[in-house]
């Protein structure tokens, strides 16, 4: 069986986002090794991962090696760093599929890099990256960024029970 996953805002290779974002890494080759062990002790080859952008900062040769390092089928929804590689760029990389544009999950998860208008009235959960450490209150949003979640994957059903928790409550 297929498991999913969700996560987003690696900044592989960007030393410094360590300091942006206070992680807790001495260098950038420390901090991409502990995500890439982080990822695969969570995700299984045969599993499926949505990274919801701003994936890596290295040239293609070097993303190409993370790409490879990692578990699972990798999807891609383009962040507001990785857009100005384009679509074919990232392929190129080694991702298994690249998405210019938020993806609808389930029918009521809406997969985007940048956190999207939700209102009440609004059928979806929005599952997404871009503001690291900060969160959104409410139960319309849900912070995938790695400072959120130990710089590991989360998975579907992790993401589905604290919404649906949230909404019962």
């Amino acid at each position: 069986m297929t498991n999913v996953f969700f996560t987003s805002d690696h900044h592989f290779g960007h030393k410094l986002i360590i300091d942006f974002e206070s992680r807790p890494f001495g260098s950038a080759g420390e901090m991409d090794q502990s995500m890439i062990a982080s990822w695969n002790a969570v995700v299984g080859k045969g599993d499926k991962v949505f990274h919801l952008g701003d994936f890596s900062f290295l040239n293609q040769e070097a993303t190409r090696n993370i790409v490879s390092a990692l578990n699972g089928y990798k999807i891609l929804i383009l962040g507001n760093h990785d857009r100005g590689r384009g679509r074919n760029w990232w392929l190129e990389a080694g991702l298994d599929e690249v998405s210019e544009y938020p993806i609808i999950y389930k029918e009521f998860f809406m997969l985007s890099h940048e956190p999207m208008y939700m209102n009440k009235h609004m059928p979806y959960v929005n599952v997404h990256g871009h503001i690291h450490g900060q969160k959104y209150e409410g139960n319309s949003h849900f912070n995938i960024c790695v400072e959120h979640w130990n710089y590991a994957p989360l998975s579907f059903e992790q993401i589905r029970d604290a919404v649906v928790a949230s909404e019962e409550g």
